[in-house]
């Protein structure tokens, strides 16, 4: 596949590392989903493939959120996938289903869009520097990807409604001790780490590794038409005329920008408006 966002470094037949990239802070837009859906394709079509790590080169941004200067008429008219749902979920859907081990190594944000991604993963391993969180609700809009089902199933109510109404950002220590994350491991060895623990995976059988995987998917994964509602009301709530002075705000201090507000987004949602 040639993708624009997604590097596929094929360390072996069994063993994919994918880097992801796009602009500053690594924003997730409507190419971010026609690319992963060429990607996914590509990986339950592959009959040798057994893990694939996600990551990021930039330390700072693992995948910051979705674009919010993105067509929306694009990403509303789009065709839905092979799940029958929109292809936003029905990425994260096929993600998280694939017959493969799938890792997300997570160093620095990974909010909105880009926790619903490391949440389609099986596993998610964070380094000290690594952020995470929901701010859409501080800016007026319900996460359109499935933390609302995906959370609750992995870390429980509670901290599921923290997470998502508190929209703040989780530090790598507390993610770890909710469950959100597999656990931090050093930002100087995470790459080393799990590409040991990916190497192990991909020296494995097949046939037990995906027939395991499901059997564990069966046990604890949402059903697929948990999914949908969550994205209608994002449609439905984002960008209303009420929040707009909010997110004005926020791009005149640095929104979607390598510096400033990104850098702390989730205490920054929640101050008043500077004027």
């Amino acid at each position: 596949m040639t993708s624009k966002q997604f590097t596929v470094d094929p360390v072996s037949p069994s063993y994919w590392r994918v880097t992801f990239a796009n602009g500053p802070v690594n924003l997730f837009d409507p190419d971010s989903i026609d690319e992963l859906a060429l990607l996914l394709t590509a990986a339950e079509q592959d009959p040798d493939l057994r893990v694939i790590v996600f990551r990021s080169d930039n330390p700072d941004f693992f995948m910051a959120h979705w674009d919010l200067l993105s067509d929306r008429t694009r990403v509303a008219n789009m065709a839905p996938g092979p799940t029958g749902l929109h292809p936003y979920l029905d990425n994260f859907v096929r993600l998280s289903r694939l017959p493969v081990a799938t890792i997300s190594v997570i160093r620095g944000r990974a909010r909105g869009a880009g926790s619903e991604f490391v949440l389609a993963t099986d596993m998610r391993f964070a380094s000290e520097r690594a952020v995470l969180g929901h701010f859409e609700v501080g800016i007026g809009a319900v996460p359109g990807g499935g933390p609302m089902a995906r959370l609750g199933h992995l870390i429980g109510r509670g901290r599921a409604l923290e997470i998502l109404l508190g929209a703040d950002d989780i530090n790598a220590a507390d993610a770890a001790a909710y469950g959100y994350v597999n656990r931090v491991i050093s930002d100087a060895t995470i790459e080393a780490d799990v590409d040991a623990l990916a190497r192990r995976i991909a020296g494995f059988d097949r046939a037990a590794l995906s027939r395991t995987k499901a059997l564990v998917d069966k046990a604890t994964l949402p059903e697929d038409q948990d999914f949908a509602p969550g994205l209608q009301a994002f449609f439905a709530t984002a960008g209303r005329p009420g929040s707009q002075p909010l997110i004005r705000s926020l791009f005149a201090q640095g929104l979607q920008q390598a510096g400033g507000v990104e850098l702390d987004l989730g205490r920054r949602v929640g101050e008043p408006l500077e004027e």
